[in-house]
């Protein structure tokens, strides 16, 4: 006979099996716990204590526990080792239930879903992908949530998928069915793991997102992988972009085990980013510059045009050497504009967050001074997008203190003079005694009363005190008699009741409502995202573009004749990567290529 598990154990049983491919920290108080096998392993794992509950009992239950302010450092820890979590709150104040305390998953965390990113793993994507299959063809779909992007392709043969899987370093996948065993062996052999999604939703969300792909196919993918999003993180996706149909074809075939060899992101010795080319390329002044320099060494232009027009802008900026010393001293303030983006509709935004966002505003204006003063027409068309959002910036200045606190709930956050209610919280709890002595002054004054007195007690609160020698002298109806005591009588007045309410309640109400105040404000930042997230994309290729100008620079490149032969000739080259792990640009032995290119 199994023994009756009790209330909290029936609870935590019934979140669990919503999630069995996941460790589940529930909330108690101020720990989050882990419970069952999710102990056993989670011990192992975050080299925690194992013990058990029910000491007592013939089966006790393992368990262990991390505390809730320190719970994202572990569930890092079981990310970065391919797991999942789910986080378990508290759905209401344990002081004021009844019964069971609710509790709900309000996010899932996986490899591929992960929003707060920080040093180096900020200036990398990490995308998660979804694979459907139909009728031997393929269709991928990738997003990376913390900015928003998200893609779609049609490949046709294993080799292929595998390819753009290594290619985006994509650590999860999402099917809704079964793949091919070839291709189910190739996820597990490189460590992707792989998520279910039954069901595709049907919601306005999916519908607006896939609104612009023409392949069925592609629009199946890209809904389920936005379906995945919506079912497991259990919050807005409105910093979504658009999905876009990419062909590979369009971009340089280069397969992953080439770009593995000619160590373009990671060194096959170190496996660190040192001694690559984008080790060498890079001097991007910001995380989501370094993000769009990966993504275009990763799918080099094969259009002519293409490249020349990227490559006169390259030369503007290397022929203009001081405004490019100015772009630079701009870019190097602006903040990961996608990923602030990306907090703002996720709600996880806090707020020293938007003073980043605010900062990073304040440096456009500047940055498009710099492009004018060039007057170059290559220019004018990316000078156009940098839209410096003033109403933004104009609001967070106006709202959030220069220096916030971390939380957002704890007070603190907004500036005086934003809101007449909270300037007079504030104004109670500041100068409450002030208006009490204040009072009790004008009161004495007016009843003649020299000993009249106010005081407080945690029973009656505020009172005004008169001694029975002096009742005579106070004026009709002036007071609400209170409480009666040997020797003197106790009032109070509406506005004496008006201001202990607000002195009381100050505390409370203030933080409350800079809370709601607060909420009010990234509501209506989160309104201008698509905004935002188009300034980002002109801000980080223009700071694409002049990490291409330093470089070329400093290693003295030369710009190249593009041909539509198959000749290729390289005069007096040398290899700026062996160079620069050398310490110092030198020139090597010269020579001469010439050759066919197949």
């Amino acid at each position: 006979m199994t023994k009756k598990q009790t209330p909290m154990m029936e609870q935590y049983q019934k979140v669990k099996d919503q999630y069995p491919d996941a460790f589940l920290f529930y909330r108690l108080g101020d720990f989050y716990e882990l419970f069952n096998d999710d102990a056993v392993k989670g011990a192992q794992l975050l080299e925690l204590t194992l013990t058990t509950r029910n000491h007592s009992a013939k089966n006790p239950i393992p368990m262990c526990g991390v505390p809730h302010r320190a719970v994202e450092n572990y569930v890092d820890i079981l990310i970065d080792k391919g797991y999942k979590v789910a986080i378990c709150e508290q759905m209401e104040d344990p002081k004021k239930a009844k019964g069971m305390v609710k509790r709900a998953v309000t996010r899932l965390v996986t490899p591929g879903t992960r929003m707060d990113l920080s040093g180096d793993a900020a200036r990398q994507n990490n995308y998660l992908t979804a694979i459907s299959a139909t009728q031997g063809k393929f269709s991928l779909a990738y997003t990376d949530l913390s900015t928003g992007e998200l893609k779609t392709t049609t490949l046709d043969s294993i080799s292929a998928i595998v390819n753009e899987l290594v290619n985006l370093r994509s650590k999860e996948t999402v099917v809704d069915g079964q793949l091919p065993d070839g291709l189910t062996d190739q996820l597990t052999k490189r460590n992707i793991l792989q998520s279910h999604q039954p069901t595709i939703l049907k919601n306005a969300e999916v519908s607006y997102l896939t609104q612009d792909l023409a392949s069925t196919d592609q629009q199946h993918v890209v809904a389920l992988l936005v379906s995945y999003l919506l079912t497991t993180q259990k919050r807005s996706l409105a910093h979504m972009q658009r999905a876009v149909a990419y062909q590979p074809s369009a971009f340089m075939k280069i397969d992953h085990y080439s770009k593995t060899n000619l160590e373009l992101m990671t060194n096959m010795r170190s496996g660190k980013r040192q001694g690559t080319l984008s080790w060498l390329l890079d001097e991007t002044k910001t995380a989501m510059g370094s993000r769009l320099l990966k993504r275009w060494l990763d799918r080099p232009l094969i259009d002519k045009d293409q490249i020349n027009e990227r490559q006169d802008k390259v030369q503007e900026l290397l022929d203009h050497y001081f405004e490019r010393s100015n772009l630079q001293q701009e870019l190097i303030k602006v903040y990961d504009l996608e990923r602030l983006a990306g907090r703002v509709a996720y709600g996880s935004v806090n707020g020293r967050d938007l003073i980043q966002l605010k900062t990073s505003l304040m440096q456009v204006p500047k940055i498009k001074y710099v492009l004018e003063t060039l007057d170059s027409p290559v220019f004018e068309s990316l000078e156009k997008r940098l839209d410096p959002l003033g109403d933004v910036a104009s609001l967070i200045d106006s709202a959030i203190v220069d220096d916030p606190p971390i939380a957002v709930t704890d007070g603190g956050l907004i500036k005086a003079g934003y809101n007449k209610q909270l300037d007079q919280y504030r104004d109670a709890m500041n100068n409450g005694k002030q208006w009490i002595a204040d009072l009790q002054a004008h009161e004495r004054e007016a009843t003649g009363i020299n000993n009249l007195k106010i005081g407080y007690n945690h029973v009656f609160g505020y009172y005004i005190e008169v001694t029975k020698v002096n009742l005579s002298k106070i004026p009709k109806d002036r007071y609400e008699r209170k409480q009666t005591l040997v020797n003197a009588e106790r009032f109070s007045t509406p506005e004496l009741k008006e201001k202990e309410a607000l002195i009381m309640g100050a505390q409370e109400k203030s933080t409350a409502l800079e809370y709601d105040l607060f909420v009010d404000i990234r509501e209506r930042v989160k309104r201008e995202i698509k905004r935002l997230q188009k300034l980002a994309q002109a801000l980080s290729e223009l700071d694409v573009l002049q990490s291409f100008a330093v470089v070329s620079e400093d290693y003295h490149f030369v710009r190249p004749k593009m041909n539509t032969g198959h000749t290729l000739k390289i005069k007096e080259g040398r290899h700026p990567v062996v160079e620069k792990v050398h310490g110092a640009p030198g020139i090597c032995p010269q020579r001469r290529y010439d050759g066919r290119s197949d």
